[in-house]
């Protein structure tokens, strides 16, 4: 089971948004997390709606960069 951590892609499993793949880039506690992705916001996100994935990204402070690696896998 992959972990959530920093740079680990999701797929969110609840919400509007739901069936997207995201990055977490922000550990906020423990029920928390900042994502970004292709087409989900960036925004707070519930960690029991996301579903982690094997890959990770490397997170840096330019938003696009990590939405164009997210699109890229």
């Amino acid at each position: 089971m992959a972990s959530i951590e920093v740079g680990r892609v999701c797929v969110k499993t609840a919400g509007r948004e739901a069936g997207e793949k995201c990055v977490i880039v922000e550990l906020i506690d423990e029920n928390f997390v900042e994502v970004v992705g292709g087409s989900v916001k960036n925004r707070r996100c519930n960690i029991s709606h996301l579903e982690p994935l094997e890959e990770t990204i490397e997170v840096s402070d330019d938003v696009k960069a990590v939405k164009k690696d997210l699109e890229a896998l």
